[in-house]
């Protein structure tokens, strides 16, 4: 009996658990914390967009990085000013210790001084993306 009790609980846990992450995942949003952060061309390796910048933090076996990486790149040609800027979390730890990067892809949308503005961990969808550039301008 006690064993049942506990596969239950563990089955309760882990669909609870997945249904949140699953709500949360690539979905853009403002954390309080974010916004006193700031990003700047020297740290990033590349210029900022003259009106916003999409940093994504991805890895080499990241599977949605490489899905992400072609949302991003279609946002940032199809508005003018932001560039996207892709980041190899390994090669930056610094960086993602510092922004808490916890799973990739994370995808920061910064405004034209490179403040954080936005930030997504998991896939965006494209039509969120652009939403966020909204706040970044």
């Amino acid at each position: 009996m006690t064993g049942l009790v506990v596969c239950v609980v563990a089955l309760v846990a882990a669909s609870a658990f997945g249904l949140l992450r699953a709500k949360r995942d690539g979905r853009l949003r403002v954390r309080a914390r974010d916004g006193a952060v700031r990003l700047s061309a020297a740290e990033l390796g590349e210029p900022l967009g003259a009106r916003a910048t999409l940093v994504q933090f991805s890895t080499a076996f990241c599977q949605p990085c490489r899905a992400t990486r072609r949302v991003l790149a279609e946002v940032a040609g199809m508005v003018d000013g932001v560039a996207h800027v892709e980041l190899d979390a390994e090669e930056r730890l610094e960086m993602v210790r510092r922004l808490d990067v916890v799973r990739t892809p994370t995808v920061l949308v910064l405004d034209a001084g490179g403040r954080v503005v936005r930030r997504a961990a998991g896939q965006p969808r494209k039509a969120d993306v652009i939403a966020a550039l909204g706040a970044a301008l």
